[in-house]
């Protein structure tokens, strides 16, 4: 429809260009007639300068010289019976008649192009401006598209990784398509459906798949949509949101980013009723006027559910409130499956693999690396996609793309190097640490170096002991440049920070600390708005709170003891991992096995979850001051 509109458009004015044009070069071409006195007529008859002349009963007009110049002149004819024999006498070359012109013919010579400037600017001013009457009018009316579900219809065979919360979609779609067979025991349809989880989960591919299967209309539309600065014009969408699926009906809404406008009321410093909280009420007002014969669900998504207002979850708004959670081992590998189908991989690329290799990636995350992978293979003029391809789209999507044009000085390249080293040898020395799968200190997005660590399995349960392991592996970068360079340097912030949001979760949210105890210190975070933060205290004393940051400075300094004390009993193994990487730059798990081989591993007394003081722990003895490298 808009595209016919735009062609009449384009058409109209095309042709008032063809006419201006046309307009003008006639009125260009006419030259002015001088107006002279049936005298001078006379006269210039007598002298012979008169050339041509065109004869009407009202009208006298021809040629004639004037000054060298042929000159077109008009006059007002008298009664001169002689004029004939006159110009035949003094040699007038051409002259003859003309019938008289219609009235209509004069009136469009001489006003039509009033006509015409007035239609223009019926056409370029009072017409625009009905026309944005119409959309000021319009302003309300809902901006949710109907997909046609012709051109792009989903189905739940598109949609995989999530078996569980299609098992619970596939009930409404049964009802959609057969509501009688449960109106006949009182089962009535939901009218609500709220698909939460973390981003890239499916939730709209999902609601996409709900309409596909039961072939109703499908309204989607965004909660950010219904919000504007006018006050009352998100009501006004959602009233004509519901309106045309209920012309529609049965059909389906769905609402992306529901806690755009669903958030709780009440929460802002300026009072609740402003216009989000307006929009939320006449959705809370449609909910409660659906009539289950209707035949109208609506769905809501957002990875935000603990922000919703309570009024929007009961039970007769939203019925059903269905997680959409991050897939396993293999959800990931029938995802991968479906994304696969798009591009031409080779015959001996086992997607399993992918599926191991990737733990807490997203559906989106998965076709984001099948996608990366076909382009990386383009450029690499294969005929089909390898495994090669998908793990390097792997290590992009993780740290970025590689910047092999960054020059770096062979002063830093060495501390990048011990820096990973460090995290690679007390990755591998410490029980219960996931498997490094490669080590690299070629640069990456933002990072100087990598250390790429895959879990075997999915975990949906972490020990403390492994919490703790998984500190001394980030630090064991830190502590590789204090140990052969006595200096440390700023490659190892973003692993500070890490170490410290995962202590301070150790001892305020899992209850890890023997002297904070089993008590949840957490935030709340579900307020987001500031009105009740200017209110909210910290939940506990300033006492605790001291012993909260004693307690995860404690935790970080023993870690990092901890790893200190590896990398000095091994520090044979260090250099020459570091001298490895040096040289490749990059190292599988493979060789990274076969350096450790060649050496006698130093047990360490780990720390066993922080219980023994830390003068308990074994001190490895220094080594000479002439052995550590210097940065300077």
């Amino acid at each position: 429809m808009p595209l016919k509109k735009n062609l009449k458009q384009i058409i109209f004015w095309i042709f008032a260009f063809i006419v201006f044009i046309a307009v003008y070069q006639n009125l260009k071409h006419i030259e002015r007639e001088k107006e002279i006195p049936y005298s001078e007529f006379k006269q210039k008859l007598k002298t012979g300068e008169v050339a041509s002349v065109l004869i009407r009963n009202e009208l006298i007009k021809g040629e004639m010289k004037e000054g060298g110049k042929t000159v077109n002149f008009r006059t007002i004819p008298l009664n001169d019976p002689k004029l004939i024999e006159e110009m035949e006498t003094h040699g007038v070359k051409s002259f003859s008649g003309e019938a008289d012109k219609s009235w209509i013919a004069s009136l469009l010579v001489n006003i039509g192009w009033i006509f015409l400037f007035v239609f223009l600017w019926w056409f370029l001013f009072i017409r625009q401006a009905q026309i944005g009457g119409k959309q000021a009018m319009a302003f309300g009316k809902s901006r949710a598209r109907q997909q046609d579900l012709k051109k792009q219809k989903v189905t739940f065979r598109d949609v995989a990784g999530c078996d569980e919360t299609k098992e619970e979609l596939k009930d409404i779609v049964d009802y959609l398509k057969n509501p009688k067979k449960y109106q006949q025991l009182g089962g009535e349809l939901p009218k609500g459906v709220l698909l939460y989880g973390p981003p890239g989960t499916g939730k709209t591919l999902l609601a996409r798949a709900i309409a596909g299967e039961a072939g109703v209309p499908f309204f989607t539309s965004s909660g950010s949509e219904f919000v504007e600065m006018f006050v009352g014009v998100g009501a006004s969408r959602v009233r004509d949101l519901f309106e045309r699926a209920k012309k529609n009906a049965p059909a389906i809404i769905f609402v992306d980013e529901l806690d755009a406008v669903g958030r709780y009321r009440f929460a802002g410093i300026g009072g609740g009723h402003d216009e989000r909280e307006q929009t939320l009420n006449q959705i809370l007002v449609e909910l409660d006027g659906f009539e289950s014969k209707e035949g109208i669900i609506l769905i809501g998504a957002t990875n935000r559910p603990d922000v919703l207002d309570a009024a929007l979850l009961r039970p007769g708004r939203f019925d059903r409130r269905i997680n959409v959670p991050v897939p396993d081992i293999k959800g990931r590998l029938e995802i991968l499956q479906v994304h696969a189908r798009k591009i031409k991989i080779s015959t001996d690329l086992d997607l399993s693999i992918i599926a191991r290799r990737t733990p807490g990636f997203v559906g989106s995350d998965l076709a984001n690396i099948i996608n990366e992978s076909a382009i990386l293979a383009v450029k690499k003029a294969k005929k089909a996609v390898e495994i090669e391809d998908i793990e390097e789209a792997i290590e992009k999507m993780i740290a970025g793309p590689q910047r092999r044009s960054r020059v770096i000085s062979e002063k830093e390249k060495k501390i990048i190097a011990y820096h990973e080293s460090g995290h690679t040898v007390v990755a591998k020395l410490l029980p219960h640490c996931d498997p490094v799968h490669k080590v690299s200190i070629v640069p990456r997005g933002p990072a100087l170096g990598y250390t790429l660590q895959l879990p075997l399995e999915d975990k949906y349960l972490t020990t403390k002991t492994e919490i703790l392991n998984k500190l001394s592996v980030f630090l064991g970068g830190r502590a590789a440049e204090e140990t052969v360079f006595s200096e440390l340097t700023t490659g190892a912030h973003d692993d500070l920070s890490k170490v410290t949001m995962f202590a301070q979760k150790m001892v305020t949210e899992f209850g890890m600390s023997e002297t904070i105890g089993p008590i949840s210190l957490k935030k709340d975070e579900s307020e987001v708005f500031l009105g009740r933060d200017l209110v909210r205290q910290p939940g506990y004393s300033n006492e605790t709170a001291k012993n909260i940051d004693d307690e995860v400075k404690k935790i970080v300094q023993r870690c990092y003891e901890q790893a200190k004390d590896i990398l000095t009993a091994n520090r044979a193994v260090l250099d020459e991992l570091a001298a490895k990487l040096m040289e490749k730059e990059i190292l599988e798990s493979e060789d990274i096995d076969g350096i450790l081989r060649n050496h006698d591993i130093t047990p360490v007394n780990h720390l066993n979850g922080l219980h023994l003081p830390a003068a308990s722990a074994k001190q490895p003895a220094e080594k000479p001051q002439e052995e550590k490298e210097s940065l300077f």
